[in-house]
C-alpha cells in the first residue's frame, strides 16, 4: 500500500546527509521515473483469456451443438435464443472472474513485502514496491531486503541460498562510501535533466558486486537479514536487482489449489464420464425405441448430459475461499494462502505465543530489584543503587532494539539516566554473544580504557545470569524467591550482571563461551506487559468452540501462569518448560501436553517439537509466531499465523495467515470466518445436488415413459442461469449461524462431498422430482390441457421449487418458509429475479414460444402453486424425519 505509516524514531540530528534519508517529494519523482519496485510477475488473467477457458468447459461445446441441431432442425428462435445465452454465460463468467481475481489482487497487496526506509528524517513503514534509489533502508534481524543496497551502517548476517544456493550467511560489513553515480534512476532527481539508461541485471551486478562471500558491503534484493541492525542506501530497484536477472524463474506463484477444489474437480471429473454414458444411452434410446429422429435424439442427450452436469462446484470453492479470504482480510486477518481458509474451521489447540497477542506487547520498566532494595517506576526519582542495574541493562541491549522488552529497557534509561554518565551511546560493542540453546543469556563485551581490558554487560534469565555469576547457592535461592515473587504480579524478569576481562595477550581470542567470564550479578528488572483487554473474551469463545489454547513463551513459569489466569486461558497450575520438555520422548511429551496449556521457557525449536507432538496426537495445530526461528514451526502447523505489526518478513512469508493488528481476537474472528466459509460451501453443495435431481428426471423419465419433452436445452440453460447465483452469491454472503462458535471443530478431512450431505441433497431433490413428475401425471390424466400447458405448469413450479430449496437449504435446523429472515441482502434480490425470470417468459409472446409454453390461465398457475405447496411438504416431512433420526441415534 502506498500511504507510509510514520514510526515514532526520529534521525538524530547529527546524522550524515546520506542517513537522513531521501525527501517524499524526491522519491515520488524517482518512483514515477524507475517505476515500482517490482520483479517480472505474472499478468493477471485477461478477459481474453477468460473468454478462452469458457470456450472450453463442456457447458458451453453443449449449448454450441444443442444451437446447432436446433438449426438444422428448422428451429430458428430456439437457436437463436440458445446462442444469446452464450453470451450470457460468458458475461456470468467474466463477473465471476473478476470477482474473484480483485479479491486476490487485493490480498497480494496486503501481503506484498514490506520494507522500513526514512523518508524526510523520520523512519517510514512502506510497501516494498515504493522503494527507489537512494532510500535509506533500516534493516532488522528477519527483514526481507527489497532492492539491492549498500551497507553504510551496522553489520549483518544474510542469508543469500536464494541467488547462490549456499545456506550458510554471509557477514556484511559497512562501507560509507557508495558506488559512483551511475546507478538506475540517479538522473530522475532532476525532472529536467535527461533520463539516465537503467543498467541491466549483469552490468548491476558488476558495479555492486556478486553474491555470496564474506566482508563485502553489497545487499542483494530479497534476500534475508538473520542478524544485525544496520542502514544501507538502495543502489537498484525491481527488474534492476541481481535477483531480477533471474526473470520467469521468480515470475509470481500461481496459487495452489485446496483439497476441497481438487476433491470437486475428481468428482466432476467421474459426473462428466457418468454424464456423456447416460446421454448416449438416451440418444440410442430415442432413436431405436421411441422413433424420434437421431437429430432429435442427440438433443435430448444434449439435455441429459447438461442436466447432469454440476458445473457450478468449482465456481463454488473458487468464489467462495478467494472473497472468504477477503472478507478476513476486513477483520485485519491477511491470508497469504487461500487454501488455508479451509482449514480453519477444523483448528483443535491454538498454540499462542504470550507477548503481543495475550498481551498489548507495550513493554514497560515496572520494578527493579538490587539486593534487598526495591524500586517501582511509579516513584519519580531513580535512587543512586540503582543507577549501575540500568547503565548495564542498557549496555547488554542494542542501541536501536528491535524486541519491546529491549525498547522498554532503553527508553526507560534513557529517561532516568538523562545526563548522567551512566549512557554510553557513543561505545560499540566489540563483540557479542547471543542467546544459546544452553544459555539463556546475551552478552556484550566492550573495550574499557586499559589496553586489552574489556567491560561486560550481560542480561537474560535470571536462572542463567545467576548461574554466569557462580553465585552460592543460598544466593541463588534468595534471587530465585525474588523472581516468583515479581513473576506472580505478571511481570515478565531479567537478571543483569557486570564483568571485566583482562586479555592474555594483544589480539587473543574470545572466550568459546560465556561461562569462561567472571560476573558480579546486579539485579533483576521486572517488566510489565499487561494483557489485551478484548482476550478474556476471546479466550472463553474459543473455549465454547472447543478450540483448546496453548501458551507458548519464553518466559518465566510463574509469570506464564499468572498471565494465564488473569485472561481466563487455563486454571491447571502445571507448567512444562523447556529443559522439561527436551528431557522427554515423543511420546511422554504427547501424554503430557494433554494436561498442560502452558509452556513456559521455550526456545525457538521447542516450539516445533510442540506443533509436531499436538499433530501426532491427533490435534489441528494453528501456531502464532514472529521470529525468524519461528518459520520452520509456523511452516509446521496446519495454520501459521504470523504477526503483522512485529513480525518478521520470514515470519509472515513461512505462515498462511497473517494478523495485521497482532490481536488474539482477531484470531477468533479468523476462526469464525473459516468455519462460515466451509458452512456456506456445504449448503450450497447440498443445494447444486439437490436442484439438478429434478432437472435430470423430468430430462430422462419422459423419454423412457414415451411423454412429451419436459425440458429442453433452452429451459435447462435457463434454470443454470438461477443456479449460478445462487450458488455463487446468495450462498457466499450467508451470515454465520448462531451456534457456530458453540459447535465443536469438524474433522480436518470432513469434506461437503461427503455421504450425508449429499444424501441429504439428493433425497430433496427426488423428492421434488417425484411431485412434479406425479403432478404431470395427474394432469395428463385428469385433464385435457396441451402439451405446452403442461410444461408451463411443470416449469413454474420448478423454478419456485428452485427458491424453495435455496430457503430451506439455508438451515436445516427450521422449516423454509422460517428462512425467509433478512439477514441475507442477496435473498430478495434472488426472489425478484426469480420472479422476473417467469414474467418475462410466460408474458413476452416471443420468449413463451420458444420455450414452448400455452399462454398463461389461472388455472396452470393454480396447478403450479399446487405442487409448489406438495415440494414444500416434502422438504419440511424430509426434515423431520432427519431430525427424528438424529434424536435416536446414538452419540
Amino acid at each position: 500500500m502506498s500511504t507510509p505509516e510514520t514510526e515514532h524514531h526520529a534521525v538524530p540530528d547529527n546524522a550524515q546527509p546520506a542517513r537522513a534519508g531521501l525527501t517524499a517529494n524526491e522519491a515520488a519523482v524517482r518512483l514515477a521515473h524507475d517505476g515500482p519496485n517490482l520483479l517480472p510477475g505474472a499478468a493477471p488473467k485477461t478477459a481474453w483469456a477468460i473468454v478462452l477457458g469458457v470456450l472450453r468447459e463442456p457447458m458451453f461445446l453443449m449449448l454450441l451443438a444443442a444451437g446447432g441441431i436446433y438449426l438444422l432442425l428448422g428451429d430458428r428462435g430456439e437457436a437463436l435464443f440458445l446462442l444469446a445465452f452464450v453470451f450470457v454465460v460468458i458475461g456470468i463468467t467474466l463477473a465471476q472472474e473478476r470477482k474473484t481475481q480483485r479479491a486476490l489482487e487485493s490480498l497480494r497487496d496486503l501481503s506484498a513485502p514490506r520494507a522500513l526506509v526514512i523518508r524526510d528524517g523520520q523512519e517510514r513503514r512502506i510497501a516494498g514496491r515504493d522503494v527507489v534509489v537512494g532510500d535509506v533502508l533500516v534493516l532488522h534481524e528477519g527483514d526481507r531486503i527489497p532492492a539491492d543496497a549498500q551497507l553504510i551502517d551496522g553489520q549483518l548476517d544474510v542469508d543469500e541460498s536464494l541467488l547462490t544456493g549456499e545456506a550458510v550467511p554471509v557477514s556484511k560489513l559497512s562501507d560509507a562510501k557508495l558506488p559512483p553515480p551511475a546507478i538506475p534512476g540517479e538522473g530522475a532527481l532532476d525532472p529536467h535533466a535527461s533520463a539516465t539508461p537503467s543498467l541491466l541485471p549483469d552490468e548491476a551486478a558488476i558495479a555492486l558486486g556478486r553474491p555470496g562471500g564474506d566482508g563485502g558491503a553489497t545487499l542483494f534484493a530479497s534476500t534475508v537479514v538473520t542478524k544485525g541492525v544496520g542502514l544501507a542506501v538502495v543502489q537498484a530497484t525491481g527488474a534492476r536487482t541481481a535477483v531480477g536477472g533471474i526473470g520467469a524463474a521468480l515470475a509470481g506463484t500461481a496459487e495452489v489449489d485446496s483439497g476441497l477444489q481438487r476433491a470437486s474437480r475428481g468428482l466432476i471429473r467421474k459426473l462428466t464420464v457418468v454424464a456423456l454414458l447416460l446421454a448416449m444411452a438416451l440418444v440410442l434410446v430415442s432413436w431405436l425405441w421411441d422413433g424420434r429422429s437421431p437429430l432429435e435424439g442427440l438433443l435430448a442427450g444434449i439435455a441429459l448430459a447438461m442436466a447432469i452436469l454440476p458445473e457450478e462446484i468449482p465456481v463454488i470453492l473458487t468464489v467462495f475461499l478467494a472473497l472468504g479470504a477477503w472478507r478476513l482480510s476486513k477483520s485485519r486477518v491477511l491470508t497469504r494462502r487461500v487454501p488455508a481458509v479451509e482449514a480453519l474451521g477444523a483448528i483443535t489447540v491454538l498454540a499462542v505465543d504470550k507477548t503481543g497477542t495475550l498481551t498489548q506487547n507495550r513493554m514497560q520498566v515496572a520494578e527493579l530489584a538490587a539486593g534487598e532494595a526495591v524500586f517501582l517506576s511509579s516513584a519519580s526519582d531513580l535512587p543512586e543503587p540503582f543507577h549501575t542495574l540500568v547503565e548495564f541493562a542498557m549496555l547488554a541491549t542494542p542501541l536501536d532494539p528491535f524486541d519491546p522488552m529491549e525498547k522498554a529497557i532503553q527508553g526507560f534509561g534513557h529517561t532516568r539516566l538523562a545526563n548522567t554518565e551512566h549512557v554510553h551511546d557513543d561505545r560499540s560493542p566489540a563483540h557479542q554473544y547471543d542467546l544459546a540453546r544452553d544459555i539463556l543469556a546475551i552478552t556484550r563485551v566492550f573495550a574499557d580504557t586499559h589496553p586489552d581490558t574489556y567491560v561486560l554487560a550481560t542480561k537474560g534469565a535470571p536462572e542463567a545470569v545467576a548461574d554466569l555469576c557462580h553465585l552460592p547457592e543460598p544466593g541463588r535461592a534468595a534471587i530465585q524467591r525474588q523472581v516468583e515473587a515479581m513473576a506472580t504480579r505478571g511481570l515478565r524478569v531479567l537478571g543483569v550482571a557486570r564483568g571485566t576481562w583482562q586479555a592474555p595477550a594483544p589480539g587473543a581470542p574470545w572466550p568459546a563461551s560465556q561461562h569462561d567470564f567472571d560476573f558480579t550479578f546486579l539485579g533483576l528488572i521486572g517488566l510489565l506487559d499487561p494483557p489485551r483487554p478484548e482476550v478474556p473474551a476471546a479466550i472463553a469463545e474459543c473455549r465454547a468452540a472447543g478450540v483448546r489454547i496453548v501458551m507458548m513463551t519464553g518466559d518465566h513459569p510463574a509469570t506464564a501462569r499468572a498471565i494465564a489466569a488473569q485472561v481466563g486461558l487455563s486454571d491447571r497450575a502445571e507448567v512444562v518448560t523447556g529443559p522439561e520438555l527436551a528431557a522427554l520422548d515423543d511420546a511422554a511429551l504427547r501424554e503430557r501436553l494433554r494436561r498442560v496449556d502452558v509452556c513456559a521457557r521455550l526456545a525457538p525449536e521447542h516450539k516445533l517439537r510442540l506443533v509436531r507432538a499436538l499433530q501426532a496426537d491427533g490435534q489441528v495445530v494453528a501456531m502464532t509466531g514472529d521470529g525468524v526461528n519461528d518459520a520452520p514451526a509456523l511452516k509446521a502447523a496446519d495454520v501459521g499465523i504470523a504477526m503483522g505489526e512485529r513480525g518478521t518478513d520470514v515470519a509472515r512469508e513461512a505462515a498462511a495467515l497473517v494478523l495485521l493488528d497482532d490481536s488474539f481476537a482477531s484470531i477468533v474472528q479468523a476462526i469464525r470466518g473459516g468455519r462460515r466459509i466451509f458452512d456456506n460451501i456445504a449448503k450450497a453443495t447440498r443445494f447444486v445436488f439437490a436442484v439438478h435431481m429434478p432437472i435430470i428426471a423430468l430430462t430422462l423419465l419422459p423419454a423412457l415413459l414415451h411423454w412429451p419433452v419436459l425440458l429442453l436445452p433452452v429451459h435447462i440453460v435457463l434454470l443454470e442461469l438461477l443456479i449460478d447465483p445462487a450458488c455463487s452469491i446468495v450462498f457466499e454472503a450467508e451470515p454465520a449461524a448462531a451456534d457456530l462458535m458453540r459447535r465443536p471443530p469438524r474433522p480436518l478431512s470432513a469434506s461437503p462431498f461427503t455421504l450425508g450431505n449429499i444424501g441429504y441433497a439428493l433425497a430433496q431433490g427426488l423428492g421434488i422430482a417425484a411431485v412434479l413428475l406425479a403432478g404431470h401425471a395427474l394432469l395428463h390424466h385428469f385433464t385435457t390441457w396441451s402439451e405446452a400447458d403442461l410444461r408451463l405448469v411443470v416449469f413454474t413450479a420448478l423454478v419456485l421449487a428452485l427458491f424453495l430449496l435455496i430457503l430451506a437449504n439455508r438451515d436445516l435446523a427450521h422449516a423454509a418458509l422460517a428462512n425467509l429472515r433478512g439477514d441475507n441482502p442477496w435473498l430478495a434480490r434472488m426472489f425478484v429475479g426469480v420472479a422476473l425470470v417467469l414474467a418475462a417468459v410466460m408474458l413476452i409472446p416471443g420468449l413463451r414460444a420458444v420455450m414452448g409454453f400455452a399462454s398463461v390461465g389461472l388455472p396452470p398457475l393454480a396447478a403450479a402453486l399446487g405442487l409448489l405447496i406438495a415440494c414444500g411438504l416434502w422438504l419440511q416431512t424430509l426434515r423431520w424425519a432427519d431430525g427424528w433420526r438424529l434424536h435416536w441415534t446414538p452419540a
